[in-house]
């Protein structure tokens, strides 16, 4: 309801069912810098409205379009100031007064405009009323660009009651912030400075701060990738994220069906474990500034990465920090993780070298996505790199085509590193290829692998001895008493060793002569044990090691033939093999060394 005294109104603010959600909203954003965004988004949409009815209504040279922030810090004002389509005092009462939404959509239906080429910001409903979050009282002075309308001053203290008088102004529209005490880290320079460049840098209307003009206006996502170069894309990439590496590779989206969707993703240099919180996706709409996470649009494994995605029809919610979970987000989710997967099969295809050099870096996203997101493993499963015991890298398919004549469908695998050495060099010396694993990512990708190939056998270099390793040509040798060599091996050793260690003896003729023994576990139990470690749990392990003696050895025979020396030549053959399979303790590793003294000396 409104009074009129010698051409001053009063009124109340009119909030009804239909229009009170705005007014909600308000308290709703998650951060009180976000009013600055808001009032910057509704200028541009006023100067965006402009240029349409422009050229509709042929109203000629519009002038130097432009957004202008004041900071007063006498009248502890932030004033924010657009040349757009301004308002009249009509307009003011229903945009603003009825607390309604900003009318994108009436605009859009009255002028017939193609709103996907326009770029109206307004469909996010009427940020205007986060004004109030940092304002004891706002100022609107405003003049639509009617030039029989005058100029209109609406003020209001932030309760229900507001006036609304003749004032002078230009076309466009003022609004004036009064700011109290607790909020007058707003009249800083820097402080705003900051926040329009965190928002609104990209806007392509120029934005003035106190007649400085700071944002760049020409985001990269917004031209076409025939034009640019790769110096454009690394220079851009220097400005966004300043004092990182530069990246390995990147990729430029941009569609227009079945959705509208602009930007670039970076792929930056992982450093060998899956480290989500290096990755950084802006979002934004109509080139503003939305959030620092994408995590809805994109899947999981993709936050990896660093860039900018930009989607005019994002449906957000009321904070524009979080996107709802929709059919139409999930297509983009979809197209999104294809585009990436295209980019990672061209390089490989094209540029296998570079691939090769950039795998360290990119092994863990590439496996994680795989096991993450089905579409995504059917689209890269070739092109999965392991560094080989031949050297370089090399497919899963190739490795296999190669060594199927002699291994069938065996995959032996070791980590990388000096752990399973001794167990790599019997399998070089029988001309064997075994892979390299890199991280402990790497036991689940296995896993994973093998689900997706039953028919495909993992053996890490250390759970089995390989019949390929074995002489099957040895004839055993029996007494009188009926027993071989092989069985008085076990025997000595047995008798040494006895319960003090939990393991099994078992005695094999390695072609390799070089080795005297090896302590194997069995895959499921490493796996097992690796799993408890990872989680810092506790778990009894099924099944014991084995340790396998190599009769072929000279010096498991020495330790046969000679009584007095037995003992120790058991027991340092027996922690030899531990020290290639897993180590010796503190305790362990002097009673080893003492016995090595011992058997020097002899």
């Amino acid at each position: 309801m409104a009074t009129d005294t010698a051409n001053e109104q009063t009124g109340t603010l009119a909030v009804h069912a239909e229009n009170i959600l705005p007014i909600i909203k308000k308290w709703l954003y998650s951060d009180k810098e976000i009013f600055l965004r808001e009032l910057i988004s509704n200028a541009m949409d006023a100067i965006t409205k402009l240029k349409h009815v422009g050229l509709s209504e042929g109203l000629g040279e519009l002038g130097d379009l432009a957004i202008d922030v004041r900071i007063d810090r006498d009248q502890g004002t932030l004033t924010v100031s657009d040349d757009g389509i301004g308002m009249s005092a009509e307009e003011i009462r229903q945009y603003i007064a009825q607390v309604a939404f900003s009318g994108a959509e009436e605009f859009v239906r009255r002028y017939e405009i193609d709103a996907e080429k326009n770029q109206i910001i307004g469909h996010f409903g009427l940020g205007f009323y986060s004004a109030f979050m940092v304002s004891s009282r706002v100022e609107v002075l405003s003049r639509s660009y009617r030039p029989d309308e005058p100029a209109t001053r609406w003020v209001c203290d932030g309760g229900l009651e507001y006036t609304m008088a003749p004032t002078e102004r230009t076309r466009g529209t003022d609004i004036i912030l009064h700011l109290p005490e607790e909020d007058r880290e707003y009249l800083e320079t820097a402080r705003i400075e900051h926040v329009i460049k965190k928002y609104c840098n990209y806007l392509p209307i120029a934005i003035r701060l106190d007649g400085k003009t700071l944002n760049d206006r020409a985001p990269l996502w917004t031209k076409t990738p025939q034009g640019l170069k790769d110096e454009d894309y690394l220079e851009f990439y220097r400005k966004a994220f300043p004092f990182e590496d530069d990246p390995l590779f990147w990729i430029h989206l941009n569609a227009d069906y079945p959705f509208r969707l602009q930007g670039i993703l970076y792929f930056p240099r992982f450093k060998h474990e899956l480290d989500a919180s290096k990755g950084q996706i802006q979002l934004f709409c109509n080139q503003v500034f939305v959030s620092d996470h994408a995590d809805a649009l994109i899947p999981r494994f993709l936050t990896v990465l660093r860039g900018m995605i930009d989607g005019p029809d994002i449906p957000l919610n009321v904070s524009r920090s979080a996107l709802q979970n929709d059919p139409y987000v999930r297509k983009i989710s979809t197209y999104i993780t294809k585009k990436v997967a295209d980019r990672l099969v061209t390089l490989f295809k094209s540029r296998r070298e570079t691939f090769e050099k950039h795998w360290e870096d990119i092994h863990p996203f590439v496996k994680f996505g795989m096991m993450e997101d089905e579409k995504f493993h059917d689209a890269v499963q070739d092109i999965v790199l392991f560094e080989t015991t031949r050297g370089g890298y090399t497919t899963l398919k190739d490795y296999l085509e190669r060594n199927e004549a002699r291994q069938g469908k065996q995959v032996y695998y070791a980590a990388k590193g000096d752990a399973q050495a001794t167990y790599l060099q019997l399998l070089e010396a029988e001309g064997l290829e075994a892979l390299y694993t890199q991280t402990v990512l790497d036991s689940h990708f296995i896993q994973f692998l093998e689900h997706k190939g039953p028919e495909i056998r993992w053996s890490r270099v250390d759970s089995s001895v390989s019949d390929l390793l074995v002489d099957r040509s040895h004839k055993a040798i029996v007494d009188a008493e009926g027993r071989s060599t092989d069985d008085r091996i076990a025997d000595a050793f047995k008798s040494v060793l006895g319960q003090e260690a939990d393991v099994e003896i078992q005695v094999q003729h390695l072609k390799s002569a070089e080795v005297p023994a090896l302590v194997i576990q069995p895959e499921h139990a490493r796996r097992l044990k690796e799993m408890s470690a990872l989680l810092g749990e506790a778990m009894a392990l099924p099944g014991r090691k084995t340790l396998v003696v190599n009769a072929s050895s000279a010096l498991v025979q020495k330790a046969l033939a000679e009584v007095d020396s037995r003992e120790d030549l058991c027991r340092q053959v027996y922690d030899l093999a531990r020290l290639a399979h897993e180590g010796l303790s503190g305790d362990e590793m002097a009673q080893f060394i003492a016995r090595s003294h011992r058997l020097l000396a002899r």
